[in-house]
């Protein structure tokens, strides 16, 4: 089989991932995403594959589930559209969840949406074509761990099919591949998102062939931390870093109320001002965030989703300028609120959380001014600097008044652009 041969194939337990600037490029870019957690869970609305494995209910109790999900109202072209009216520049979608539901006909396995569900058809390809109809970049999320299989060995939380079993491990590990490797050829995503790597190691996992795998089908695939240590990039989930991440490429992922997949009862939504505020404080972090939507079982999602992920567009598209492709800022020291950098570092963008009262103020900015002015509107605004002593080379302190008439109603964003690439005082790097 084809796990077996890549098996044998040299080079795979080199843990150092080193990625071509290039291949990371769009990633870093891009800044925002769309996470897409649907399936079976939404039907009764309850956790996705935890609510089984924790034992809040029976494995054939989550499982007749199946019977309900219809997706009779999914419109992926529609889901396409919106995702990229959101100013989204990627989405990461489940294939499948720890539940071992695939989305997709799979030829390994009779647990998928086509076989079991009222859906009847692969739920992936129309989707991956109304995203890149639309110029978005294609992620799959794709779960190591099956609790439902017969050969993987955990069920529940406290019940498990097998404690050592080197042949039915070896049979998952093989369908494993096959499926990874399916979706691979199938879909050719620019992302994979694996899940669920922390049951077993990366030995048994084969995590390094797994990459190999996937790199030997399309070289420009970018693989997510989770596949115990063989990923492109760091994926903390739901807490914002509170320091910048040491990882050069790093996203958050997030839900926008408390749950990944649709729950009916599930009203505690952050408002669309939360998520643009968490989102900067992400993008200054020089991080993307990854924000998640449930669907329901009929494939329609949410009016609040819909909602947060329109408002959250239009504040992305007037500011643009000062998100994709910019660079993580300056530190909180020089200015008291997130901050951007222009891809030349010419530009300095500071973004303003609330109504300020009186002037902003920049700290330890060495460059001279050349221009001052709103984002998305363009009004020039003056400057002043103070505490300037003409006899030494430490800057002053820059002042820089907003016009109540310039302030957005969620976060304004001000332009600061240098005579050439930023330079502050007594600046470590």
């Amino acid at each position: 089989m084809l796990a077996v041969v890549l098996l044998a194939m040299p080079g795979f337990h080199n843990r150092t991932m080193a990625q071509a600037p290039g291949k990371m490029q769009w990633f870093k870019d891009a800044k925002l995403g769309i996470f897409i957690h649907w399936g079976i869970y939404a039907v009764d609305g309850i956790d996705e594959s935890w609510s089984f494995f924790n034992e809040y209910l029976s494995h054939e109790d989550y499982m007749k589930q199946l019977d309900g999900f219809t997706a009779q109202n999914y419109d992926p072209v529609l889901w396409g559209s919106l995702i990229h009216e959101s100013g989204a520049r990627y989405a990461v979608f489940t294939s499948k969840h720890h539940d071992g539901v695939a989305l997709w006909d799979s030829d390994f396995g009779s647990l998928n949406v086509v076989d079991k569900t009222p859906a009847g058809r692969d739920l992936i390809a129309p989707l991956v074509e109304a995203l890149r109809k639309q110029d978005l970049k294609v992620g799959l999320y794709y779960s190591l761990l099956d609790w439902s299989h017969p050969d993987y060995p955990n069920l529940t939380r406290n019940k498990k099919r097998y404690e050592t079993d080197t042949v039915k491990w070896n049979r998952f590990v093989d369908f494993n591949f096959n499926q990874i490797n399916e979706i691979s050829e199938k879909y050719h995503p620019d992302l994979i998102w694996f899940d669920g790597d922390w049951e077993q190691s990366a030995e048994a996992w084969k995590a390094g062939e797994i990459r190999e795998l996937l790199l030997h089908d399309n070289p420009d695939v970018i693989i997510n931390s989770r596949l115990a240590g063989y990923g492109d990039y760091a994926t903390p989930e739901q807490g914002v870093p509170i320091t910048k991440p040491k990882d050069k490429y790093w996203e958050l992922c997030m839900t926008m109320n408390d749950s990944w997949g649709f729950q009916h009862h599930d009203l505690n939504y952050k408002t669309a001002n939360q998520i643009i505020r968490i989102f900067v404080d992400v993008i200054s972090k020089g991080g993307n965030l990854l924000l998640d939507v449930g669907p329901k079982a009929d494939g329609t999602i949410p009016d609040e989703q819909v909602a947060i992920m329109q408002e959250l567009g239009q504040w992305v598209n007037k500011n643009q300028e000062a998100i994709y492709g910019t660079g993580a800022g300056i530190s909180k020291d020089y200015f008291s609120g997130p901050t951007t950098l222009s891809p030349d570092s010419t530009t300095l963008f500071l973004f303003v959380e609330n109504k300020p009262i009186g002037s902003i103020a920049i700290k330890g900015l060495k460059n001279k001014i050349n221009r001052v002015r709103v984002v998305g509107e363009g009004t020039k605004l003056a400057w002043d600097e103070k505490m300037k002593a003409y006899w030494s080379e430490k800057p002053g302190i820059i002042y820089i008044d907003i016009p109540t008439t310039s302030l957005d109603e969620n976060v304004t964003v001000i332009a600061v652009q240098l005579d050439g690439k930023i330079a502050l005082w007594n600046d470590p790097e």
